[in-house]
């Protein structure tokens, strides 16, 4: 598609990859982060729109307000971020003639099945954030049917993710900075998604026109402490163990569902299937994008 593609949260972890993804392939990509656009204020994203010369062809929308547990706290800009900027930012789009995407979360479902999570099944979130991101989804589906939402899992990528956190608490304890114990939770189980994979699979979805609501994910199943103890091993941090933990352990404001692992059978029928989660962490451990220090866990 020819034109102007318009990635907003361009400094996210999706959105990064998603716009070098779209500047390596050579398209003419405007990548809006936090700073430069506010998608919260109805105000900025309409002067943001009327601001282009020409109309995009393509608007990826990749902002979103992901620290779970502030949701609970700062509920009125979950709202505006997540559930609001994504029915402006589809209404724009429809009268302009732009295609549009929408990116959500298995935050969605309650957390309770024990079978993958399709695109059919009934949502119910028990969690601010995830209320506020569905509303996002039916606000978008509202404007139109035609446009693209696609729903993934436990994201890393470059920037705040917890291989990241788990990598910095790794190095402390190796340095003997701190000696606590690692603790991670045994009884949440998803599907890990590097955002490098991720935008491929959602460009690839674009190209194969999908439309509707597609569910997309790094293949397998993971608990936390399953992912802890791959990306430890796999970093030189064998010797370092990890204490299995359970939700009820770990109190934190917001609900984090046990089950929340998505059914990619939908995608995959076109075509477009994400590898395994543990080949996707170790591209992720050998990249760039894994940092060598602390860093700040924020879901």
């Amino acid at each position: 598609m020819n034109g102007t593609w318009l990635v907003t949260g361009s400094r996210g972890q999706l959105g990064r990859a998603l716009t070098e993804r779209l500047r390596g392939a050579g398209r003419h990509c405007l990548a809006f982060s936090h700073e430069d656009l506010d998608v919260g204020s109805e105000d900025a994203v309409q002067a943001a729109f009327d601001a282009l010369e020409a109309p995009p062809v393509v608007v990826l929308n990749a902002a979103a307000f992901t620290h779970v547990d502030r949701c609970e706290e700062e509920s009125e800009r979950a709202w505006a971020v997540n559930a609001v900027a994504p029915g402006l930012l589809a209404r724009l789009c429809s009268e302009r003639g732009a295609r549009f995407v929408h990116v959500s979360t298995d935050y969605v479902f309650p957390g309770d099945a024990r079978e993958p999570y399709t695109e059919e099944d009934p949502v119910g979130p028990a969690s601010g954030y995830g209320r506020s991101k569905l509303e996002g989804e039916e606000r978008v589906r509202a404007v139109s049917q035609d446009f693209l939402v696609v729903r993934s899992s436990w994201l890393f990528g470059q920037g705040r993710n917890f291989p990241a956190t788990l990598l910095g608490l790794a190095a402390e304890r190796r340095s003997a900075a701190v000696k606590q114990a690692l603790r991670v939770v045994d009884d949440q189980w998803g599907r890990p998604s590097y955002a490098e994979d991720l935008a491929v699979g959602i460009l690839a979805l674009l190209e194969a026109d999908a439309r509707g609501l597609y569910h997309l994910a790094n293949t397998g199943v993971a608990s936390w402490w399953e992912l802890a103890r791959f990306c430890l091993d796999e970093s030189g941090y064998g010797d370092l163990e990890i204490e299995r933990i359970q939700t009820a352990d770990f109190e934190r404001p917001a609900p984090r569902p046990t089950w929340s692992v998505l059914d990619c059978g939908k995608a995959a029928a076109l075509g477009v299937e994400m590898r395994n989660w543990k080949d996707a962490v170790r591209a992720y451990l050998v990249s760039g994008d894994a940092p060598r220090g602390p860093v700040e866990f924020a879901r």
